[in-house]
Order: C-alpha cells, then sequence, then structure tokens
C-alpha cells in the first residue's frame, strides 16, 4: 500500500489518519482507476457491443477492489489509519444509469464479460440525473432529481465525439469511459455518451422540463415521462442518439482492425439489450451506405451482426413508434425502415409479421426478429411461451434464431460483497473455487445434516438483519425486530410483479391480529420500489403500503406482532442491505408475466427461501432445489394464458362470491384506512381491482395466503429451515451469470 499512502500524500500533503473521508474516497478512486489501467483491457478481433438504456451498475469502489484483489488489504491499511472502508464507500455517490432488473442484469453481464476475458464492452447514455430520487411525503411517492456526476467520478472524458444528425440539426457527442473490471482479470469499458450543452438546471419542480429543448435535455434523464407527445418523442431523439454514437464507434474499431466492412460481422457483434437500441439496425445500413455499400449488402451484413434480447412478453413494452414520429426526428432512417418493410412484406404478407404496421406504427421488435440472427429469451419458460404464444408466428418461421439464455447474477458483488461472512464461511467450507466457478458450491450440499454448519448460517443470518435494522432504522425511522421474520419484496413497481397481493395479505394479518389471532413470531415486511412517475395505478399502490405502514405502526394491538416498512429511493446499496438479511423472498407475479427476475437469484444465493409463482426463473429455482425448499402457490402460466384467450376473468365475481376476499379488498376503502390515507388514491386502486384487475390478483389470494401461511409456520423448526437455506445456497451456482455469458459466447456470439 505504499503506492496508495504516497498518492494521498501527493494529492492531500497529509497521511492518510488526518484525511477526510472524501479525501481518502478520491485518493482511493484516482489509485483504483490507475490500477485498472495499468491492468490492461481484453482486446480481440471480434468484440461484443452490449447496448443497453441502462446500466445499473450500483457503487463502484468495493467492487472493483473486489475483483482487482486488494479489498482486504485497502481495507486493512485504512483501519490502521484510523478509517473504515464501510464509511469511505459511504461517501460515494451511486450513479443514476439504470432502474431496474434489466439495467442490473446489463451490469451483470459486463463484470462477466470481463471476468471470462472476452474482448467487449457495453455502450449507452450518461444520465445525469438518472431515473429519479424517490422522496415519500403525505404517505404518497414524489420524484426529485438524483445527481451523482462529480468532479472526482468514475467517469473518464475520451477525445472520441461524433456528430449525429437529427431534422433540422445534429449534436455533437462526447465519449465517456467507466471501466468494469473483471474478477482477477482485465477490465473493459462501459461507454457512455452525453452532450456537453446537458443543463441540469432547466429541471423544475420535482422533474418537470422543457422536453422540447432536446439540445439541453438529451441526456438529463432515464425514461423521461412518456406520458405525452414530447416525452414519447424524446424518448426516440435519446435511442437515436444512442445507437447512431455506437454505430459510428463499432464502425470506427472495425475499420482500425482491419475490416473493410464487408466482412464487419468477423469483427463485432451487437446484442440488443430489449428494443431501446433497435434502430442500430437501420443506422448501421444507412452508415454502410455512406461507405459505399449497397442497400441489400448493407441489409445482409448487419443480420449477422445484430442479435436480440427479448425481456418480456407484455405487448406495451415492445416499443411501437408512430412513423411520423421517426419522419419528425430522423427522417433519413424513414426510407431504410419502409424498404426493410417492403422486403420482409415481399416474403410474409401476413400483418403481424410486418415491421410498419396498417396503423403506421414501426414495431422495434419484429425489425430486431427479421434482421437479427438471434433471437434470446431470458428464461426457460419464458422462451416457451415466446416460442409457443407470443412470438409464434416468427418462431414458425425462424426457428433457428431462437434460443434461451437464463438469466444470472455475479456473485462478486451479490455474495463476496455484500454478504462477506457468509462468502468467508463458504470459503472456509468448500474452499474459494466457488468463485470463478459457480457450480462448486453444490459442494455445501454435503453439509445440509451438519448441525454445525446449519447452526453457522443461522448466525450469519442473524447478523445480517442486525445490520439491516440499522439501515432501515436509518432509511425510515422505522425500528425493527431483528428477530423477527423478514419477508422482503423488492423490485420495480408493476401491477403484474403484484405488490397489491402482497398488500392483500398484509391487511388479512392485521385483520388476524385485531381478532386475536396473534402468530407465532412477530413479522417484518419490507418493500422497495419505485413506480414510473406516470403509471397512476403503481403509485396508488406505494400509496397503499405507505398507508398501511401507518396504520399498523400507530395500532398498539398490532405493531408488536407486525411491521411494515416501506425503504424511500430503492437502488443497489439498499439491496445489499436488504438481501442478506432475507428470510423469505417474494416473487409473486403472476405466472407467463415475469421473464426471468434476478432478484430471485441473488436472495436465494443469500440464503433466502423463495415464495413465489411458478414464473420466470423460479421455475428453475424449483427444479434445483425440489419443492421441500421452494414455496409455489397460485395458477400454472398455461392456465392464466388460458384466461386471457377465452377473456373470462372475472375479478368483481370472486370478489362478491368469496366473503373473506370481499373483506379484505374493501378494508383498502375502510374509515381507518381513510383517516390516514387519500380517499382518491385508495379508492382509485380499489375500483381497479374490482373492474379490471389485469394481472388476477384475486385469483391467486386465497391460495397464497394458504401457502404463505404455512412459510411462516414452516420458519419455526429452525433446524429445516436452515436446511432449505443451505439447499438454496448450495444450488445457486447455475445462475451466475457467468455461466450466461459463457452460453451467450458459445452459441451467439463466437468471440474466442
Amino acid at each position: 500500500m505504499e503506492a496508495l499512502k504516497t498518492m494521498i500524500q501527493d494529492m492531500f500533503g497529509k497521511d492518510c489518519s488526518t484525511c477526510t473521508n472524501q479525501e481518502v474516497y478520491e485518493a482511493l478512486l484516482t489509485y483504483t482507476k490507475k490500477q485498472l489501467a495499468a491492468k490492461g483491457y481484453h482486446e480481440g478481433k471480434k468484440k461484443i457491443y452490449y447496448i443497453s438504456a441502462e446500466f445499473l451498475i450500483g457503487k463502484l469502489l468495493s467492487n472493483n477492489l473486489i475483483n482487482l484483489g486488494i479489498y482486504d488489504e485497502v481495507a486493512e491499511f485504512l483501519k490502521e489509519n484510523g478509517k473504515s472502508l464501510a464509511e469511505i464507500e459511504s461517501v460515494e455517490p451511486e450513479p443514476s444509469l439504470g432502474n431496474g432488473g434489466l439495467g442490473r442484469l446489463a451490469a451483470c453481464f459486463l463484470d462477466s464479460i470481463a471476468t471470462l476475458g472476452l474482448p467487449g464492452e457495453g455502450i449507452g447514455l450518461n444520465y445525469h440525473l438518472g431515473l429519479f430520487k424517490q422522496v415519500f411525503e403525505d404517505n404518497l411517492q414524489h420524484e426529485v432529481p438524483n445527481p451523482w456526476i462529480t468532479p472526482e467520478s468514475w467517469l473518464t472524458a475520451t477525445d472520441v465525439t461524433y456528430m449525429v444528425p437529427f431534422r433540422g440539426f445534429s449534436l455533437k457527442s462526447t465519449m465517456y469511459n467507466i471501466d468494469v473490471a473483471g474478477y482477477e482479470n482485465k477490465a473493459i469499458h462501459l461507454r457512455l455518451f452525453d452532450i456537453d450543452l446537458a443543463d441540469e438546471s432547466m429541471v423544475h419542480d420535482g422533474i418537470a422540463f422543457n422536453k422540447k429543448d432536446i439540445l439541453h435535455n438529451l441526456t438529463l434523464f432515464l425514461y423521461p415521462d412518456d406520458s405525452d407527445e414530447d416525452g414519447r418523442k424524446l424518448r426516440v431523439y435519446q435511442q437515436y442518439f444512442m445507437v447512431s454514437n455506437a454505430a459510428q464507434l463499432i464502425l470506427d474499431e472495425a475499420v482500425s482492425k482491419g475490416s473493410n466492412l464487408h466482412d464487419l460481422a468477423d469483427y463485432a457483434v451487437v446484442q440488443i439489450n430489449d428494443t431501446h437500441p433497435s434502430m442500430i439496425i437501420p443506422e448501421f445500413i444507412r452508415l454502410l451506405g455512406e461507405k459505399g455499400i449497397g442497400f441489400d449488402e448493407a441489409a445482409d451484413i448487419v443480420s449477422h451482426v445484430c442479435a436480440y434480447t427479448n425481456h418480456t412478453i407484455l405487448a406495451e413494452a415492445l416499443e411501437k413508434w408512430p412513423i411520423h414520429y421517426l419522419e419528425d426526428i430522423v427522417p433519413q432512417l424513414v426510407p431504410i425502415i419502409r424498404k426493410l418493410d417492403e422486403k420482409v412484406k415481399a416474403k410474409y404478407p401476413a400483418e403481424n409479421l410486418a415491421i410498419i404496421d396498417s396503423n403506421n406504427l414501426v414495431h422495434m421488435a419484429h425489425m430486431d426478429i427479421h434482421y437479427g440472427f438471434s433471437i434470446n429469451g431470458v428464461a426457460a419458460l419464458h422462451t416457451e411461451i415466446l416460442k409457443n404464444s407470443e412470438l409464434h408466428q416468427f418462431y414458425e418461421i425462424y426457428p433457428e434464431k431462437f434460443n434461451n439464455k437464463t438469466n444470472g447474477i455475479t456473485f462478486r458483488r451479490w455474495l463476496m460483497y455484500c454478504n462477506q461472512p457468509l462468502a468467508k464461511y463458504i470459503s472456509s467450507l468448500i474452499g474459494d473455487g466457488y468463485k470463478k466457478n459457480a457450480d462448486e458450491l453444490k459442494k455445501l450440499l454435503a453439509f445440509k445434516d451438519d448441525q454445525k454448519v446449519l447452526d453457522q448460517l443461522l448466525a450469519i443470518k442473524a447478523d445480517a438483519k442486525k445490520i439491516c435494522k440499522d439501515f432501515v432504522l436509518e432509511n425510515t425511522g422505522v425500528e425493527i425486530d431483528e428477530n423477527s421474520v423478514f419477508d422482503i419484496q423488492i423490485k420495480r413497481l408493476h401491477e403484474y410483479k403484484r405488490q397489491q397481493l402482497n398488500a392483500l395479505y398484509i391487511i388479512y394479518k392485521y385483520l388476524e391480529i385485531k381478532g386475536g389471532k396473534k402468530p407465532e413470531r412477530p413479522i417484518t415486511f419490507i418493500f422497495g420500489a419505485k413506480a414510473a412517475p406516470a403509471y397512476y395505478i403503481a403509485k396508488d399502490i406505494i400509496h397503499l403500503l405507505l398507508t398501511l405502514e401507518t396504520l399498523i405502526q400507530n395500532d398498539p394491538d398490532v405493531a408488536p406482532y407486525m411491521k411494515l416498512v416501506m425503504v424511500e429511493n430503492y437502488n443497489v446499496s439498499a439491496a445489499e442491505k436488504l438481501i442478506p438479511a432475507c428470510d423469505i423472498s417474494e416473487q409473486i407475479s403472476l405466472a407467463s408475466k415475469e421473464a426471468s427476475g434476478t432478484g430471485n437469484m441473488k436472495f436465494m444465493l443469500n440464503g433466502a427461501v423463495t415464495l413465489g409463482t411458478m414464473d420466470g426463473a423460479n421455475v428453475e429455482i424449483s427444479e434445483l432445489v425440489g419443492e421441500d425448499n421452494i414455496y409455489i402457490f397460485g395458477e400454472s402460466s398455461d392456465e392464466i394464458i388460458k384466461h386471457y384467450e377465452k377473456a373470462d376473468y372475472n375479478s368483481r365475481a370472486i370478489y362478491e362470491g368469496d366473503a373473506d376476499i370481499k373483506k379484505y379488498v374493501d378494508f383498502i376503502v375502510s374509515e381507518p384506512m381513510l383517516k390516514i390515507g387519500k380517499e382518491e388514491h385508495l379508492r382509485n386502486f380499489y375500483n381497479e381491482l374490482l373492474n379490471k384487475d389485469w394481472f388476477m390478483t384475486l385469483l391467486d389470494l386465497k391460495d397464497y395466503i394458504k401457502v404463505k401461511d404455512q412459510v411462516f409456520a414452516d420458519y419455526e423448526d429452525r433446524n429445516a429451515w436452515a436446511k432449505k437455506m443451505l439447499v438454496n445456497i448450495g444450488e445457486a451456482g447455475f445462475f451466475s451469470s457467468d455461466r450466461t455469458i459463457e452460453q451467450y459466447n458459445k452459441d451467439i456470439w463466437h468471440l474466442n
């Protein structure tokens, strides 16, 4: 650590012991960036370009120190100087570059690409204010900017710039790099494009700003509010800015390595992460045309370069842009997209295969499927639904393109960093091999009848719950009982993820306790979620949860036995405290609607037991751990798909036909709730449940209550529960993002 010691002295003219935490952080930032640069970067003839609207990378200092292999050394140096690495970490702002699972997955994938030594990089935008910072006031979500870029940050400006043409003007970009460290390996780059004129001062009244002022607003926010036309058009501007920069960079790098562009597929493969980067297909064709390559050949070249990952079966999430938006914003692409559509229609005239439909909507996913060489789902069930239902018409004509790549998570962050006591204990039992080969976690299964090991797992969990208790107190002001059961649901707030189902269970349990039936052990329900600013029903669900939180907290009959807390501004840093402490992992989406999930994998890895539907990767978790080590409820995906096909689901009929369900639903607008909450929001959601309930909350409610009660009963057999924990950890190796990326490379990318 002499180099670090000298760097601190050079930067601040004093020893580490007399520096502020901010100064130590800045020194460590500089030191770590130099260490990463010294290790070098993965290069190769052919490179994977992972293009994504979001990269939820989380704080980077400790993750980089772990991957560089110097975490313990740095922690010891700081301790010798009276400093705590944990306190230094708290100084670091969390990059506001992502929202939920899509962005977190992209971050895990970059870590694994670097760790496996593959040449690649991520490409996205440098959002100054992120999605938004969530603030709770009057039991409602409010949105404010979430700035994170400071003079000293992980961002490194480059001299790479491009001109991006829009109708009537062009914008100059600047490329910034963030180094992504591989575990005991070289690094790769996350390339983030920005505009020099971005003006954070134009934001007012929460997150309002002039959406028409593209010259100054383009890179301010991730997913700007699209409830009006200006917001929707801004998203198109952002997406084109991202892909035009990406395409120009990719072509330049290929040429610099010897490509004549006719052989571009020998130098580059592009993974289109969801539909946001889809315009890279016509943009590539435009740029290749400028270099003298004919349209048909350019389209053929691109179709051997681009691969598409589908993350959803929700129709509203498969982007469709009115053609007049593109004419207004990127008119240079419109003739290309029309030609691509004509080629498709000449061969496949069916309307449901068209790129441009009869309503003049451009279907981004359709373009990706026709002009990409690979289409993958992100869990076994999800891929089968795509093939058999949602994208069946494409599967019939392109069966060879479809494949599954079940999502994964990086164990470096989600075990070795966020749960160091558990990681160290696992190493003491089976060695360090699992850090590079996650399948070695299976060696833990040999200890499932070892009482000493089971006791230690429970002790580690108990310590994690104490840390979580402190975090929750600091974040919410609510003191929770570390000896209670921690039942946790943390993920983006969306009706299909069914936080509302959990809320109805809490109402059921509240009424049980009021009626004198106390739980054997106190229960703590923890939520964390942001709702999109214009997603009003999702915001109403947050209001319901916060109203319930206040009701329970102020009720002396119930508070000793049950707590509900909703963590404000849920992000990666919060997840790192909550996941190691979780007992029961809530994965309760409506079967067939969650493509995969990755939170389910993080919880499993940290010894939580899943309560969920047979949806997404829950199916694969269930197959791995066996029915004794997971709790499944609800109708199957096949049954749900049939309900949608027949349009025979009627929530009001269920409500009127079941006195218990009626009681729980009516409680939403009961006098105790209306006294605390806002009638408009509570009644809006109440009416939504009765008259629509598109994601069939009431259908699964009774079974959810029954199974969840069984979970709480089983939790009391601490020895049997510890065995469930161990089996879940031991079988989690399959869900390493290293495995996922190895499969992407073997089946799609073919990098080396």
